[in-house]
């Protein structure tokens, strides 16, 4: 249990995307999914999925693990359109329409809700899909289906505070999942064989270490004392353990501060950038822009009239 619980302490949660539809046309999607780590809920309908259509009854839940290809039906009807995923993204409007949560509970029309989620071991490895485990049906989970539903009342609302509250949510629901996984005792060898990260203090100290000194040397020679290996190695040893090189995770972490910094605080860009490891501002908002497509001031300016 001790290791469980070390396991949902590493995941960073973060909210993506909610949305209700109401079911337009059927339609089957023969290599549906999504960038994140996906959860439908099937308040009225027909939904099936994979190569040997499974059924997903009213009430139950579909979890679709980031970037996971599954064939997915959407509606009863025998007469249904069968397209590719880029095809349904084309003309997605013709088989569902967006729907308030309220009109969903006075309706028996075909219905359903999607909430979008990415989970994080330290903000560098998306959990659920390097587990490689399948789409699967969520069946006999009354609280999970309880806190979608929450969730979704709290996407269409305007309350103080609705930004924590999705956060809020949504770590419930990640551990709702976990629970339900382990209860059930769903794929348990892919949990203790791949979750790797898990288990090495030597890694879990580099992500400390990082995280606190964003604004310092984090050269690999640095990282190399830290993790007790040679210099050479600590790169290759990072992104053996996480996919990504140790450097890019860093300017990754480096900018989501700033980020945050912008959004929370009146510091000015060169001390943003001083602040997040960035000696050079013009290299500082050159890199900003890449990464987020935008520039810092710009970004800053955004926030503000988002939250005003």
């Amino acid at each position: 249990m001790e290791y469980y619980n070390k396991v949902i302490e590493s995941v960073n949660v973060r909210f993506i995307r909610g949305n209700n539809f109401h079911v337009e046309k059927p339609v089957t999607i023969s290599d549906y999914s999504e960038s994140d780590n996906t959860l439908i809920l099937l308040h009225h309908g027909t939904i099936k999925f994979g190569e040997d259509q499974e059924l997903l009854n009213e009430g139950e839940v579909l979890f679709l693990p980031a970037e996971q290809k599954t064939k997915l039906t959407i509606g009863g009807s025998p007469k249904k359109t069968e397209l590719d995923k880029e095809q349904f993204q084309e003309n997605k409007k013709k088989y569902l329409q967006s729907i308030s949560f309220r009109d969903i509970k006075n309706t028996e029309d075909d219905c359903l809700s999607i909430v979008g989620f990415e989970s994080k071991v330290f903000d560098v490895v998306n959990f659920f899909n390097s587990l490689d485990i399948p789409p699967f049906i969520i069946r006999f989970n009354d609280r999970l289906a309880t806190i979608i539903e929450d969730l979704m009342k709290e996407v269409e609302v305007s309350n103080v505070g609705k930004e924590r509250a999705l956060r809020s949510h949504t770590e419930l629901l990640v551990i709702e999942l976990l629970r339900h996984i382990l209860k059930n005792r769903l794929f348990l060898e892919e949990l203790s064989t791949n979750a790797t990260y898990f288990k090495d203090p030597r890694l879990i100290d580099l992500f400390n270490y990082i995280k606190t000194n964003l604004g310092g040397d984090l050269s690999n020679k640095v990282l190399a004392k830290v993790a007790n290996v040679s210099e050479d190695y600590v790169g290759q040893y990072f992104k053996m353990l996480t996919g990504i090189n140790p450097q890019d995770y860093i300017e990754y972490q480096r900018m989501e501060a700033a980020v945050e910094l912008l959004r929370t605080t009146k510091k000015s860009i060169r001390d943003i950038g001083k602040e997040v490891g960035y000696k050079d501002t013009a290299y500082f908002c050159r890199r900003f822009k890449m990464m987020y497509g935008v520039p810092a001031g710009k970004m800053r300016r955004r926030e503000s009239l988002i939250n005003v």
